[in-house]
């Protein structure tokens, strides 16, 4: 993954080279690095953390502008921890769901992330984008496959067709959960240590790729931790109240 500093508006972008290679394509994430909001927040691109709307709205326009996306463009689904999938056409905010997929030039797929996986996905055939966000629980539930599966009942898409990004989140390392939650994952997806268990949710998404039949060289697992990497990302299970959020966008340019 390639991480590019924006010169002269003084924020950090992360890049996928392999969603890149992809024809016509625009994509990007965010940073907590650079913004205009007082810290703890820096680049926080939410209006749901306590943070100053115009300052959102200022770090929103030196993002997108910084990727050459016009905001009226963008489509951002709720994300409310579940499984939902909607194909849309057209930008706006979607209520209910976590995943969004479109074949619309122009039109831009956002998700809100501080630890959480934001998955990404191209479809360099048909020329199809999906926006992810996968929480524990909507890891458990299959996020990833309900949008691989409507990917392909709505548009035929062969897993060979397809490109996959994993982003940043809380990895393994620092994850530490519950029974409650370890209970809903295979066992190769946590581990035990000093009477802890750490989960491993970009691995599980991973596979859940795998197992649509996308070739492990065709999907790209950033290797940072949200938790970890306190100087280049924001963090809720970190910082708590204190955490901003960070947004990834992909889109089809005409």
């Amino acid at each position: 993954m390639a991480i590019s500093e924006v010169k002269g508006k003084g924020i950090t972008i992360m890049h996928s080279r392999l969603l890149e290679s992809g024809l016509n394509v625009r994509f990007g994430m965010s940073t907590r690095l650079g913004g205009v909001s007082p810290q703890p927040w820096g680049m926080n691109l939410s209006f749901r953390v306590g943070d100053d709307e115009e300052n959102v709205l200022r770090n929103r326009n030196l993002f997108f502008g910084s990727l050459g996306i016009e905001q009226a463009h963008l489509a951002i689904p709720s994300q409310v921890h579940g499984n939902r999938v909607r194909t849309v056409t057209c930008a706006g905010e979607y209520e209910n769901c976590d995943a969004l997929i479109t074949n619309v030039p122009d039109l831009f797929l956002c998700v809100s992330v501080a630890d959480c996986v934001p998955i990404f996905l191209l479809d360099t055939k048909n020329r199809i984008v999906a926006a992810v966000h996968a929480g524990w629980r909507g890891t458990a539930d299959g996020i990833v496959r309900s949008t691989l599966s409507l990917l392909g009942k709505e548009f035929g898409t062969n897993p060979l067709d397809l490109l996959a990004y994993v982003g940043p989140s809380a990895g393994d390392c620092c994850y530490i959960v519950g029974e409650e939650v370890a209970k809903f994952f295979p066992v190769e997806f946590f581990r035990r240590e000093n009477g802890k268990t750490f989960l491993n949710l970009k691995a599980a998404n991973a596979s859940q790729l795998e197992e649509f039949g996308i070739p492990s060289s065709r999907i790209e697992v950033s290797p940072h931790c949200t938790i970890s990497e306190s100087h280049l990302f924001h963090s809720y299970r970190r910082d708590g109240q204190q955490s901003g959020r960070m947004m990834g966008v992909i889109g089809l340019l005409s």
